[in-house]
C-alpha cells in the first residue's frame, strides 16, 4: 500500500487529483499540501473528501499540512504547485517564475524523501521537470512530468471519434515537447492493430487540423471555462495507477532522455517510457525520417529554453 501526496493541492489540477487518485485501490494513505495561510481551505477539502471517500466506501487516511517535510515516506510526489497559466500565455512565459518555487520544492523533497517517485504536473512541464531532476538530486527514473501524456490521449480521442470505433481500438502517441512543437507519430498510429495508413479511409483524415486542435486544446478550454481540470486529473490518476499497480505500461511523459531515440537526448521532455514502481523507463525507438527531424527541433527548443532557465536559477539563487 502506498502513500501519496499532492502538492499545490488547493488548485482545481490538485483537488480534482486527490478524487480521482482516491479511486486506486494500492493508495492508502494521501497528504494534501498547500501554502501556509491555507489551512483552512485544506480542511475544507479534507472534509469534502472525506464525504466522499464514505459515500464510496473509500478507506483512505487522509491529511493536510503546509509543511513539506510531512511528505516523508511518500512514495508518490505530485507536483501542481505553480502559477497557473492564464488566458492566452503561452506555456513558456510561466518557465522562470515556476522554476524559482519548483527549484526550493524540489530541494525539500530531496531531502524529506529522498526515495520517492517525483510526478510533475506544473507547467511548462518538459523545462520543470528538469529542474525538479536538478534539485531534488534524484536519479532519472525518480522523476517524470505528465508530457504528452494527455496530449495522446486528445489525439486518441479525435481519432477515433472520425474512424467511428471505440477509444481503446486507437493507439497512437504524441512525443516532443508538451506545447507548439509536439511531435504526433503516425507511423505507429494503429486502429484495431491496423496501421492507420493501411486502412483506405487514412486518405481524407484531417491530421493538421487534429494536431492544431490537440495544440490549442488547452488554451480553449482555459479561455472558456478559466481552466483545465478533468482532462489533467483523470490523466494524472491514471499513471499513479501505472506506477503504483507495477504495470509497466508503456505511456508518453515527460523523461530524461541520454540516446535513447536516434541518438538524441539530454533533456526531459515526451517520450515512451515503461512505468512500474521503480520509476520511468524511456524506450528506445526508431522514428520516420520527419518524424525524427520534428523531434530534433522540439528537442532544440526545449533544450534552449531549459538551459536559460537553469542559468537564471543560479544567478537568482
Amino acid at each position: 500500500m502506498a502513500k501519496v501526496t499532492i502538492l499545490g493541492a488547493t488548485g482545481n489540477v490538485g483537488m480534482f487529483a486527490a478524487h480521482t487518485i482516491s479511486e486506486i485501490p494500492h493508495v492508502s494513505s494521501m497528504l494534501l499540501v498547500g501554502r501556509p495561510g491555507r489551512e483552512d481551505f485544506l480542511s475544507g477539502c479534507c472534509r469534502d473528501l472525506s464525504d466522499s471517500f464514505a459515500a464510496r466506501g473509500i478507506d483512505i487516511r487522509l491529511s493536510y499540512s503546509t509543511r513539506l517535510d510531512d511528505a516523508e515516506g511518500s512514495d508518490i510526489i505530485i507536483c501542481t504547485a505553480g502559477v497557473p497559466r492564464r488566458p492566452g500565455q503561452d506555456r513558456i512565459d510561466l518557465a522562470f517564475e515556476n522554476a524559482k518555487i519548483v527549484a526550493d520544492t524540489a530541494e525539500g523533497i530531496g531531502r524529506c524523501s529522498p526515495d520517492a517517485i517525483l510526478f510533475m504536473v506544473t507547467n511548462p512541464v518538459d523545462v520543470m521537470t528538469a529542474v525538479a531532476l536538478k534539485y531534488s538530486g534524484f536519479q532519472p527514473r525518480q522523476v517524470f512530468g505528465l508530457g504528452t501524456h494527455l496530449d495522446s490521449m486528445r489525439l486518441k480521442s479525435l481519432i477515433a471519434r472520425y474512424f467511428r470505433v471505440h477509444v481503446s481500438e486507437v493507439h497512437t502517441r504524441i512525443i516532443g515537447e508538451h506545447g507548439e512543437s509536439m511531435v504526433p507519430l503516425w507511423s505507429s498510429t494503429t486502429i484495431g492493430g491496423i496501421q492507420i495508413r493501411n486502412l483506405p479511409t487514412f486518405s481524407g483524415l484531417p491530421a493538421q487540423e487534429m494536431i492544431d486542435t490537440v495544440r490549442t486544446s488547452g488554451q480553449a478550454i482555459i479561455r472558456d471555462k478559466g481552466s483545465t481540470v478533468y482532462g489533467p486529473g483523470e490523466a494524472i490518476a491514471t499513471l499513479v495507477q501505472t506506477i503504483l499497480g507495477d504495470e509497466n505500461r508503456i505511456l508518453t511523459v515527460s523523461s530524461y532522455i541520454t540516446s535513447e531515440i536516434h541518438e538524441i537526448g539530454g533533456v526531459c521532455i515526451g517520450v515512451p517510457a515503461r512505468l512500474n514502481r521503480n520509476g520511468v523507463f524511456p524506450v528506445p525507438i526508431r522514428l520516420e525520417e520527419n518524424e525524427v527531424v520534428g523531434f530534433r527541433e522540439s528537442v532544440q527548443k526545449i533544450r534552449k529554453i531549459t538551459d536559460d532557465v537553469m542559468e537564471r536559477l543560479e544567478e537568482a539563487r
